[in-house]
C-alpha cells in the first residue's frame, strides 16, 4: 500500500502544475549524465572506433600495396615467360639452321666420298683390265710361239719371239 500511495502522490504532484525545480534538476542531471557518458563511454568508444578505422585503412593500404606488388610480379613473370619463349624459339630456329648446314655438309661429304670411291673403282678396274690384257697377251704370245715353232719347226731366238709376239698383238689390237 505504501507503494500505491507514493505512485498516487507523484501523480498528484505532476498534475498540480509546473514544477521548475524538478525540470532544472532533471536538466542538470541530464547534462551530468551526458558529461559522464562523453568522458567514460563516448570518448573511449570513439577512440576505439578511430583505432579500428585506422587499422582498417592500414589493412586496405597494405592490401593495395600487396596487390600492386603482385601485379608487378605478374607482369615481370609474364615478360620473363615471353623472353623464355622467344629464346626457346630462337634456339629451335638455330638448331634447325645448324641441322640444315650439317645435313648439307654430310651430303657434300657423301658425294665427295662417292666420287672418290667411283674414281678409285675406275682406277682399279682399269688396272685389273690392264693386268688381264697383259695376261692374255702373255698367253697369246706363249701360244703363238708354240704354234709358230710347230709350224716353222725351228727354234727362234728370244728376240725373234719377242718381235713376232709384238707384231701379232698389234694385228690383234687393230682387228678389235
Amino acid at each position: 500500500m505504501l507503494t500505491n500511495s507514493l505512485i498516487l502522490g507523484a501523480a498528484e504532484t505532476a498534475h498540480n502544475g509546473f514544477n521548475g525545480g524538478d525540470i532544472l534538476f532533471q536538466l542538470v542531471m541530464f547534462a551530468i549524465l551526458l558529461a559522464l557518458l562523453k568522458k567514460y563511454a563516448w570518448g573511449p568508444l570513439m577512440g576505439i572506433m578511430k583505432q579500428r578505422e585506422e587499422h582498417v585503412a592500414n589493412e586496405i593500404n597494405s592490401a593495395e600495396q600487396s596487390r600492386a606488388e603482385a601485379q608487378k610480379l605478374l607482369e615481370e613473370q609474364r615478360s620473363l615467360l615471353k623472353e623464355a619463349r622467344t629464346e626457346a624459339q630462337n634456339l629451335i630456329e638455330n638448331a634447325k639452321k645448324q641441322g640444315d648446314v650439317q645435313r648439307e655438309e654430310i651430303i657434300v661429304l657423301a658425294r665427295t666420298e662417292a666420287e672418290r670411291l667411283k674414281e678409285s673403282a675406275k682406277l682399279e678396274i682399269e688396272q685389273q683390265k690392264e693386268k688381264a690384257v697383259a695376261a692374255i697377251r702373255e698367253q697369246v704370245a706363249t701360244l703363238s710361239v708354240m704354234i709358230a715353232s710347230k709350224v716353222i719347226e725351228k727354234e727362234l731366238s728370244a728376240e725373234d719371239q719377242e718381235k713376232l709376239i709384238n707384231e701379232y698383238i698389234q694385228e690383234v689390237g687393230e682387228e678389235r
